[in-house]
């Protein structure tokens, strides 16, 4: 599987905007330029295991949080994964992974969203 630095700078700037820090607090706390935070933001320069570590111990979050969108610290960890994935689904989408859920999980567990 590939590594997308894109996808990467994107999560770590939407949560070094969670944390309310503005890129020349966090430079000034990693010692690097702004220039350099902004390129891997954007995903033009390919940061290190070594620098990411870095930047989730200021922004106190994991580094699979930022690789995978996910923190297993967290029971519910996959929600917002799983609700992204539906609030992009059209009307007939939604109803296939119903079908598909209640399928695996069986009927009893899935009965008060039978309206569908």
């Amino acid at each position: 599987m590939a590594i997308d630095f894109n996808v990467i700078g994107k999560r770590l700037k939407e949560i070094r905007k969670q944390k309310g820090l503005t890129q020349e607090q966090l430079v000034e706390k990693m010692g690097v330029s702004i220039a350099y935070l902004s390129k891997v933001e954007t995903g033009k320069v390919h940061i290190n295991l070594e620098r990411l570590s870095q930047i989730c111990g200021i922004l106190n979050v994991s580094e699979g949080k930022i690789l995978n969108g996910t923190s297993n610290s967290s029971e519910l960890y996959l929600n917002s994964e799983f609700n992204a994935l539906l609030r992009k689904c059209s009307p007939k989408q939604l109803k296939l992974a119903y079908k598909i859920l209640r399928f695996y999980f069986g009927r009893r567990y899935l009965e008060p969203f039978e309206t569908l």
